[in-house]
């Protein structure tokens, strides 16, 4: 595995520790507390944050995939994707309310634990071909996503997004 792919998986391992330190150390009522700035719950927001991860897992075969359609075509999939942001919204808001009644404060970090390992089993998988292969992307569904990415880009996605994220909890000082 080559370094970028190593810092990889060492921030997976990270946003790993963070998930369990915020979980152990926060309280029911913390956690069923309004996040900051989105209008999840503290709890809703920790599973959204750990669904990043899991979309990759759906994203990787999509890229190396859609990667290999002819430049045009992945241009016009990405426009179209960008045309439904509003639908997208309403799904990924709904839906990680909804996914956080089961992967709650008990099993979400269970879910990361294993997610974070099948991408990095992954990752070490990966020629530098394929790492290189790019697919256009729906910048408008997510600050992170940029109009093209590669699949390096795809696998460091998630950890950003749960940075990111990271900063709206309203945990308190010691959460």
């Amino acid at each position: 595995m080559d370094v970028q792919g190593e810092r990889t998986v060492a921030e997976y391992q990270r946003a790993c520790r963070e998930l369990d330190a915020y979980l152990a150390r926060a309280t029911r009522a913390q956690l069923k507390a309004h996040s900051d700035g989105t209008r999840w719950s503290n709890e809703e927001l920790l599973f959204h944050m750990v669904f990043g991860y899991m979309v990759v897992r759906a994203l990787v075969p999509l890229v190396k995939m859609i990667g290999r359609l002819p430049e045009p075509w992945r241009r016009a999939l990405a426009r179209a994707l960008n045309v439904s942001t509003v639908p997208f919204d309403v799904v990924n808001f709904w839906g990680s309310r909804a996914a956080a009644l089961v992967f709650n404060r008990k099993r979400m970090a269970r879910r990361m634990l294993a997610t974070t390992r099948k991408l990095a089993a992954a990752l070490e998988g990966e020629s530098p071909a394929s790492l290189a292969r790019s697919m256009d992307f729906p910048n408008r569904w997510d600050p992170f996503f940029r109009p093209s990415m590669t699949l390096a880009d795809v696998y460091a996605y998630p950890t950003l997004h749960f940075d990111f994220h990271g900063k709206q909890l309203s945990l308190g000082a010691e959460g």
